[in-house]
């Protein structure tokens, strides 16, 4: 696990993108709260939201914008997250998005919105109204990406920045994404909220495809608490402004660009589980031999969410019995004298009883360790899964009393 996974210079990629951020008043402990992102004419967008029935206003909007393809603005508040406001909350996002889109001279239908923060409180639409004339006038064609990430906080201990680049027939592609999120981080787009940007010339569809492979192997691979956010959004944004254009046929550069996607959504997902709320150690879940893909995540899911197995994680103590009734109890079909688990390379179980050959000392030792993994071998067949999670202890239970406070 990463410590404050920080870029020492923050780069000057991708200057179409224009930033500006202030501190609006949403958060009470006046940190900033509020992004604005401009972007050139002819921009395409994709974007992935929470599986939450109950969502935030803003994924309403960004949901009913989505299918024309275009953005030209990105607006992101921290703080509160407009959700289960009625009328009200969607008439706040209203009011926002099309007071952006009349000082940037924009289509309204082309300026999205994301939230993030408090559930159920009323959202003070009149302080991000009365700062985006701010916003407007300093953005900046120089994109400060950590003040961007700083911005979209909550609980988050550091910003989150992942960035990549690649060639196609010496024609470079840049990829840079910004994340949020501590807690509340489940599959099905954990607690979160992501925005990468790229210069490449895409088709919204053909985005569309690449981001839903992308998060499928990233952001929904990720947990820390096994809650499902009512704000989840990832999207991705694509000006168009580079010279390699991302084609299905061009099979070179479609696989060249939903890796560089998937690595900048995979750097994300990982430094959130990283950054659990009061998390101090990284662990790896890795199921091996399970009949399907599905039946692997069920299991991966399953042991990657237990409070008892992540307790255990926190205390370093190598439990197995905790791991292995989580297997049990997954719900799929087992033949448990065939399981096999080991802490990294220690074998703790063999044919569905602790190994012969283990010793205690040898399990809490991995365990003690800032990053470890939990590989679990079923005998069922060949399909595999990993699923990302972290520790559990108190320090998790004091942020969340206090979260409000």
């Amino acid at each position: 696990m990463t410590d404050h996974p920080i870029p020492q210079n923050q780069p000057r990629m991708l200057p179409e993108f224009r930033f500006a951020t202030t501190a609006c008043g949403i958060k009470a402990n006046g940190r900033p709260d509020l992004l604005l992102v401009a972007m050139e004419p002819g921009t395409v967008v994709a974007g992935v939201f929470t599986q939450n029935q109950v969502v935030a206003a803003p994924v309403v909007l960004c949901r009913q914008r989505l299918p024309q393809g275009l953005g030209r603005a990105l607006i992101v508040n921290s703080g509160n997250a407009n959700v289960a406001n009625g009328p009200q909350g969607m008439q706040a996002a209203l009011e926002i998005t099309r007071l952006a889109a009349k000082l940037l001279q924009i289509p309204e239908e082309t300026v999205f919105m994301a939230s993030t923060g408090v559930i159920g409180e009323h959202f003070p639409t009149e302080r991000p109204l009365e700062a985006l004339p701010h916003l407007v006038r300093t953005l900046s064609d120089q994109p400060p990406w950590l003040t961007a990430a700083e911005a979209i906080m909550t609980t988050d201990a550091y910003p989150k920045i992942a960035m990549e680049q690649f060639q196609v027939r010496g024609q470079p592609v840049h990829v840079l994404g910004i994340a949020k999120g501590a807690g509340m981080i489940h599959p099905n787009m954990a607690t979160m909220l992501s925005f990468v940007f790229t210069d490449a010339v895409v088709a919204a569809d053909v985005l569309q495809h690449h981001l839903h492979q992308a998060v499928a192997r990233s952001f929904n691979r990720a947990v820390v608490d096994g809650d499902t956010s009512t704000n989840d959004t990832v999207m991705v944004f694509a000006s168009g402004k580079g010279k390699v254009a991302i084609d299905p046929a061009d099979e070179s550069a479609s696989n060249a660009f939903g890796a560089a996607l998937e690595s900048v959504c995979g750097q994300l997902a990982r430094a959130i589980v990283a950054d659990g709320e009061g998390a101090s150690k990284f662990v790896t879940i890795e199921v091996t031999g399970a009949a399907t893909p599905d039946q692997a995540r069920i299991v991966a899911l399953t042991v990657a969410k237990s409070p008892l197995v992540k307790t255990a994680f926190a205390g370093s103590d190598p439990n197995w019995g905790r791991i292995l009734a989580a297997v049990g109890y997954s719900g799929i079909p087992l033949q448990v004298e065939r399981i096999a688990i080991f802490l990294d390379q220690v074998p703790i179980v063999s044919g569905g009883v602790r190994d012969p050959d283990y010793q205690e000392e040898q399990g809490a030792a991995v365990m003690a360790r800032k990053e470890f993994t939990v590989r679990i071998h079923l005998g069922m067949g060949q399909a595999s899964e990993t699923i990302w999670t972290c520790d559990l202890n108190h320090a998790y239970i004091t942020i969340n009393a206090d979260y409000r406070s």
